[in-house]
């Protein structure tokens, strides 16, 4: 019994002393790549804008605005919003510089404000603005 302790030691560091630590290169032996000259021409693909705050705010007419402010280099983007949750997201865009709004939508839809503002407006197209708080 006292002897198996010690050989069992024994054996686990002949056995460990086997290995090669020495580095080991992978290559791959594929095909050679016929689109690597296609894609190292290409343009950078732009990244969507990412999303800097989702808000829900409660509008005139007891309707409920989700909006989803988005960023681009950390400089308002736009935002897309949803009135009820019954209805399909829409999205807003052409931000001024300043950030303040109004953001517009190709549709005619619009959001004044900002993600930082206790109230927006949104204007919907076929409806008259509401005015939402946060």
């Amino acid at each position: 019994m006292t002897y198996r302790l010690p050989l069992l030691a024994l054996g686990a560091a002949l056995s460990l002393s086997a290995c090669n630590d020495g580095g080991h290169t992978i290559v791959q032996q594929g095909p050679q790549d016929t689109m690597a000259n296609e894609l190292a021409a290409a343009p950078k693909v732009e990244l969507p804008p990412s999303i800097a705050a989702s808000k829900t705010y409660r509008c005139d007419g007891n309707k409920v605005v989700e909006i989803d402010w988005t960023e681009r280099d950390g400089k308002p983007a736009g935002a897309n919003y949803r009135v009820g949750a019954d209805t399909i997201a829409s999205t807003v865009t052409n931000a001024p510089a300043e950030g303040t709004g109004p953001y517009t939508g190709p549709d005619g839809s619009s959001i004044t404000g900002t993600k930082d503002a206790a109230s927006v407006q949104v204007t919907v197209p076929g409806q008259s603005a509401i005015t939402c708080r946060g």
